[in-house]
């Protein structure tokens, strides 16, 4: 019997077929008392009605509905719905109707009179294939991405009280945005918010916005009918119907395009869409996160992103400090990271030598985490010693005139001559570092000139 516990899966969203009243009640009666989501109709036309209005993920099929059969409607639930799981139902028991029902699709076969142990054990079933057909999925995702582990262990304060507010976000419904220059882990983060949160065991759906042109946009978060464009020639239930009960993660949500920004504004409000080409409205149970490496109140007052939007997004924000500015996390990043790729490479590494680890502290990072990657499974491919030394970095590494810390017995000029050299490393332009320093940028230039920057 299945329970609702803390420690329970999640609630399901379930379609009951029957055309006998009493079964109907008696299903959903079973099933809401155990914490589903239930929703009975009595015929093939209501059932397709109700999957092309919200995302079920489990639907018991009585085998004859009237003048109608049950198994016929099989393949077309998982034409409109291609993750759902199918129970049939019947009076008429049979081997024959049994194989004949799994290769059409079902999950599972009960005959009529059926006991709540029985509808339980079924619905468990469903989990536990749901639940591993979820962690396959996530494990291609990690086998395809190939990335070493990032811990959220920090020496930064600014890091720490990011790891922190996530964790303290994460069982919540809270829209979610994340701020920080590129590659400072912002998807990394958005996946453990979402391992974190009680829709673990649900999907996460990863977009990147500015990949796609505005139209494949569109359709790749909300989906689209046959037909609907060029090209168009099978339904696509969409990013959104695919994360049912789960998280989606925007990526670079400043790069949305206007068109889109509504649709999404809708969605987070109301929890209701549109696929492209259908006028069906549709709903979802779909927890946004999403990240920006841009200012997206400049944008607002560009005209170039939506004020409604941009204030339904940052209910939360959590800010990613730069790699410059952690040199300690940049030891043992790099450190787990040489761990990692040396297993990947069959070598057994003691890590960096000294001038080398000085070097990594010190250097200004403009790709943040992403860059330190390349840099790392680089020498762990080339290096042909236990220790990885400073040949094997990158000469725009070895070559910078710094690292120092402050503290260090150094000159004035030194430092200002460090710092204007990282500020200048890891802004988009001279007129945000100019504002950064605290000058204007003329003053700049002048000591770029000055210091050869």
């Amino acid at each position: 019997m299945m329970t609702t516990g803390d420690n329970d899966p999640a609630p399901l969203n379930i379609l009951v077929v029957d055309d006998e009243a009493n079964i109907r009640k008696t299903l959903a009666v079973c099933l809401e008392s155990r914490g589903h989501r239930v929703t009975a109709v009595s015929n093939v036309l209501d059932a397709r009605t109700e999957v092309d209005r919200q995302a079920f993920e489990l639907v018991f099929v009585d085998l004859r509905l009237g003048t109608e059969n049950g198994l016929d409607l099989i393949p077309v639930l998982l034409g409109l719905c291609p993750w759902l799981k199918v129970v049939v139902i019947t009076a008429y028991a049979s081997v024959g109707t049994a194989v004949q029902a799994m290769r059409l699709g079902a999950t599972d076969y009960i005959p009529k009179p059926f006991t709540p142990e029985q509808v339980g054990l079924a619905v468990e079933r469903v989990v536990n294939i749901r639940s591993m057909e979820q962690r396959i999925a996530t494990l291609k995702e990690d086998l395809q991405r190939l990335h070493p582990d990032v811990s959220f262990t920090s020496h930064h304060p600014g890091m720490q009280r990011a790891v922190e507010l996530a964790k303290q976000v994460a069982p919540s419904e809270a829209v979610v945005l994340l701020r920080g220059p590129s590659g400072t882990g912002k998807t990394v983060l958005a996946r453990a918010i979402h391992a974190w949160s009680r829709r673990a065991d649900k999907p996460l759906g990863i977009i990147s916005c500015p990949t796609l042109s505005p139209e494949l946009l569109e359709s790749e978060l909300f989906g689209h009918v046959k037909g609907a464009f060029t090209g168009a020639l099978r339904d696509n239930p969409g990013r959104v119907a695919a994360c049912e009960g789960g998280t989606l993660f925007l990526d670079e949500i400043g790069d949305l395009p206007l068109s889109i920004q509504a649709k999404l504004l809708r969605f987070i409000q109301d929890r209701e869409y549109e696929r492209v080409g259908d006028q069906q409205t549709r709903r979802a149970d779909v927890r946004i996160i999403t990240a920006t490496n841009t200012d997206l109140q400049k944008a607002v007052a560009k005209g170039g992103f939506r004020e409604d939007l941009y204030y339904r997004l940052n209910v939360i924000q959590i800010v990613l400090p730069p790699l410059a500015d952690r040199p300690d996390d940049v030891e043992s990043l790099a450190n787990n990271m040489l761990a990692f790729f040396g297993a990947q490479n069959h070598k057994a590494f003691g890590g960096f030598s000294g001038e080398a680890m000085k070097a990594l502290r010190g250097y200004s990072w403009p790709g943040n985490i992403r860059e330190l990657r390349n840099v790392v499974e680089r020498a762990a491919i080339l290096c042909p010693s236990e220790r990885v030394g400073l040949d094997l970095l990158p000469d725009s590494i070895v070559a910078q005139p710094y690292p120092v810390q402050l503290g260090d017995p150094l000159s004035l000029e030194t430092i200002e001559e460090n710092h204007i050299r990282r500020v200048i490393a890891s802004t988009k332009s001279l007129q945000e570092a100019a504002d950064i320093l605290g000058i204007d940028q003329a003053t700049l230039w002048r000591k770029r000139k000055h210091y050869g920057v």
